[in-house]
């Protein structure tokens, strides 16, 4: 039985000024699936804003339950799997009236997410062996200014599918500031 996708490629912003969730149109049969990850002119002309891509990375992510996050970098990205499903999370981290807005959903291989520098990202597994894909618009620097966010902090109200006691974190992710002490700008 083939699994039923998009039918029609939609860009809508989401409650993050900025954050766009893309609907990709997956075509598959007995093989598998194909799809247009990115495709620039289309996704322009549907309200995506303008990205030059410049590096595309990866995250292999062997067990459900690994949890990344919640770090805002100063570039765009935009997100995708190239296989499995993930809980996707971002928080607005930048100064104004948005500060500290919340937006999640599932990323499967026919949604993509592209999400402004100064929100935080984040994500956890729900499915083995996820293959994690992001675009960005600059190169990574060790001299990049990061803000953080801990993922698990009560007053986000993110409710991840997998519990703190069950997820598979790193000590730096766990030890991001809360929301209360994050430095805004």
């Amino acid at each position: 039985m083939e699994k039923q996708y998009n039918q029609e490629l939609r860009v809508k912003e989401s409650p993050i000024v900025g954050l766009f969730v893309v609907d990709l149109v997956v075509h598959g049969d007995n093989r598998g699936w194909f799809k247009e990850n990115y495709q620039k002119a289309k996704m322009e002309a549907l309200g995506l804003p303008a990205f030059t891509v410049v590096q595309n990375n990866f995250s292999y992510n062997e067990e459900v339950g690994v949890t990344r996050g919640l770090h805002a970098e100063p570039w765009e990205k935009y997100i995708t799997v190239a296989n499995g499903k993930v809980f996707g999370a971002w928080v607005d981290l930048r100064p104004g009236d948005g500060f500290g807005t919340v937006f999640t959903c599932e990323i499967t291989p026919d949604k993509a997410i592209f999400v402004p520098r100064g929100v935080a990202n984040g994500y956890q597994t729900l499915e083995p062996r996820v293959t994690y894909t992001y675009l960005v618009n600059e190169h990574w620097s060790a001299e990049a200014k990061y803000t953080f966010v801990n993922q698990f902090d009560p007053a986000l109200g993110i409710q991840w599918p997998i519990s703190q006691d069950n997820a598979i974190t790193s000590e730096k992710d766990d030890n991001h500031p809360l929301l209360n002490d994050v430095v805004q700008g």
